[in-house]
């Protein structure tokens, strides 16, 4: 795990999508097609709008799944990840194929499977997430499963994490917040070859010390301290989600 910090969350956006575009561009110069995860949340925007302008990405010939969505949300909803991705990255460089999940299936048991089966079709070549302030990556809140390797689960998503929600705008309260959610494995997420992590924002701060610190110990109560056992992890900080990081003080 490599990790750099940056001075500010603008920074941190255009140095990891630089460095997403650089990458997505050199495997298209060895392979027919590059699969993709995209990550959500108010931490990406950054990341999202300096990567959708960057010229030299023949995005045709990618394929984007994402980590997670909300268990009978429907993507008109302004909190539905479906419905950000399309806003802020399938509708500016329209990826050749999109795996969404459906929020308001049917049967959710039955997406979970499907969506389960189609990103495992073949490797994810790079993967981008972020951290929540719970340490969670995707929805994998504390105390995370670190041993399944059922691609997609359905999970109960905890108070920090529904609360977190609310705090970055995407709902009126708490009881707004869906109880549920679709996510992608702790597992899933470490099988993709390469994953860049974008966190800015003071309100991670704990979360960066917490999972990434130096002494930060590979834990399922911090979820995204599982980023410390891949070999091609990036991690992109700004100085307020760094602050207490040791060497930062």
């Amino acid at each position: 795990m490599v990790i750099t910090v940056h001075r500010n969350a603008a920074e941190l956006g255009s140095a990891a999508a630089q460095m997403a575009a650089k990458k997505i561009a050199a495997l298209l110069e060895k392979q027919e097609t590059v699969r993709f995860i995209a990550a959500t949340g108010a931490s990406q925007f950054e990341f999202l709008d300096t990567l959708t302008t960057i010229e030299g990405v023949d995005w045709s010939r990618t394929t984007m799944f994402h980590l997670d969505e909300y268990v009978g949300m429907d993507s008109s909803h302004p909190a539905s990840f479906v419905g950000y991705l399309q806003k802020r990255l399938v509708g500016r460089v329209q990826p050749g194929t999109v795996v969404f999940i459906d929020g308001m299936a049917k049967n959710p048991e039955d997406e979970r499977e499907r969506v389960s089966q189609l990103v495992t079709e073949a490797p994810i070549d790079i993967a981008f997430i972020g951290i929540g302030e719970n340490g969670h990556i995707a929805f994998n809140d504390p105390p995370a499963d670190f041993d399944t390797e059922t691609p997609y689960l359905i999970l109960n998503l905890d108070d920090a994490c529904r609360a977190q929600q609310v705090g970055e705008g995407w709902f009126p309260d708490v009881d707004a917040v869906p109880e549920q959610a679709y996510t992608m494995s702790v597992r899933q997420i470490l099988k993709s070859n390469e994953i860049i992590c974008v966190v800015p924002d003071k309100r991670k701060a704990v979360a960066v010390r917490d999972c990434l610190g130096p002494d930060a110990k590979v834990s399922p109560h911090h979820p995204a301290s599982i980023l410390k056992t891949h070999p091609r992890c990036h991690v992109y900080l700004d100085v307020d989600s760094a602050a207490l990081l040791p060497d930062r003080k």
